[in-house]
């Protein structure tokens, strides 16, 4: 399926079970309730979905679940998060295999690559299958910033069509749009900056509290896209205090936790996470009880 770059793409959390394997009902029921809400597609095993702590039968079988529920209703997006170029090729090749659409590739982990060697990295993996390719850019969170002049030496393979831009630069998206506008689409990964982003021109969005969240965080970005900025600015403050907590350390907590409150699904994460305690966890409560109220006040 082509991927069109438009509207809220969850990064979908993985459900576990209380042994840390995984709940496939769960992930089931997770993806029929986010397309019930209108998202446009989903990444599977981004940072939110613990791709990192996954075996990798896990992984695969996550995304085969993902295949067997979505049956092509919206694209599937997989996080592609591997040590070296090796393992990430195998992967690339067994995702297509699978019939997924797209992969939303991190940089290297565990190393901190320079430009020749970043560049090296995303070509060959890009090569290893005909799958579209989203750029994962978060600088803050592995040390490899993919600036400009890195994306135009990349977007020399085809297959890259996209970058989730999560410099936390505002300016980067304008940098990015106005030079490689029609070739490259930006795809806003920051929660809290989806509506600045959607101001300049933004029109997808990797979101993580899109998974507690669906309904409202898709109305909100389709209110930015329509130029509806009044009722956008509404919604955004509402939802920007729940937003703030995917930029944090622990995100993948404080978004199972919301959805966990909202939905009823496990809060478990895989270790070395683990689940938020005493005042840590009281005040995500707090903050996702406030934001559904002052929801509710706007008639969500």
């Amino acid at each position: 399926m082509a991927i069109n770059w438009q509207g809220v793409f969850p990064a979908v959390t993985t459900k576990l079970k209380s042994d840390f394997t995984l709940d496939i009902e769960a992930i089931r029921a997770g993806l029929e309730r986010l397309i019930a809400n209108g998202v446009s597609g989903v990444v599977m095993m981004g940072m939110v979905g613990e791709n990192a702590q996954l075996t990798p039968e896990e992984k695969l079988t996550v995304l085969r679940t993902a295949k067997e529920v979505i049956k092509g209703r919206v694209p599937i997006i997989s996080g592609l998060a591997e040590t070296n170029t090796g393992s990430a090729v195998a992967y690339a090749k067994e995702a297509e295999k699978i019939g997924i659409d797209g992969l939303m590739v991190f940089p290297g982990l565990t190393y901190k690559s320079d430009v020749r060697e970043t560049v090296a990295f995303y070509k060959t993996v890009a090569q290893a299958s005909s799958l579209d390719t989203l750029l994962y850019n978060n600088p803050r969170g592995y040390g490899v910033d993919l600036t400009p002049d890195v994306v135009e030496q990349l977007l020399e393979e085809p297959t890259i069509v996209a970058i989730k831009e999560e410099s936390y630069e505002t300016t980067r998206v304008t940098d990015l749009i106005s030079r490689f506008d029609g070739r490259l689409a930006v795809v806003c990964g920051v929660d809290d900056l989806i509506l600045e982003s959607a101001a300049l021109g933004v029109t997808a969005w990797v979101s993580g509290m899109a998974n507690a969240l669906p309904k409202e965080s898709v109305n909100l970005l389709n209110l930015a896209v329509k130029g509806d900025f009044v009722s956008a600015r509404k919604l955004y403050a509402a939802l920007t205090p729940l937003f703030h907590l995917d930029t944090v350390v622990k995100l993948v907590q404080h978004i199972k936790l919301a959805e966990h409150i909202i939905t009823g699904s496990a809060e478990t994460v895989k270790p070395p996470r683990l689940d938020l305690v005493g005042e840590e966890r009281e005040t995500t409560i707090a903050i996702t009880r406030k934001t559904l109220e002052d929801l509710k006040a706007l008639g969500y």
